[in-house]
């Protein structure tokens, strides 16, 4: 029943990461077309038609989203680099090194 218990919590764990990384991304991405569309005002976000004005917040809140991916983005491709080289991603510290495999 221990064995059970422990693939349960794995299976937990990569569904979690599937989730964030699968779907989370895209929809932060989605997030940030978003905000930019509202920090631009138009036409389509009034009802009687006229430009709406533009949002500040909506950029600055597009920009970070779309830093938030990016950086993702990089540590993934970092990641999978690394491996290749037989190195590893490590976060010991505040900023994400790469160190030889232990």
């Amino acid at each position: 029943m221990h064995v059970f218990g422990l693939e349960m919590k794995a299976l937990g764990q990569i569904l979690l990461v599937g989730l964030v990384l699968g779907a989370g991304l895209p929809v932060l991405f989605a997030a940030g077309i978003r905000s930019l569309a509202w920090g631009a005002g138009g036409t389509t976000e009034t009802s009687a038609g006229g430009p709406a004005a533009p949002h500040p917040l909506g950029r600055v809140l597009g920009y970070l989203a779309f830093a938030v991916v990016l950086l993702a983005v990089v540590l993934g491709i970092t990641f999978i680099v690394a491996s290749g080289f037989g190195k590893e991603l490590s976060f010991a510290h505040v900023f994400p090194t790469i160190v030889d495999k232990a």
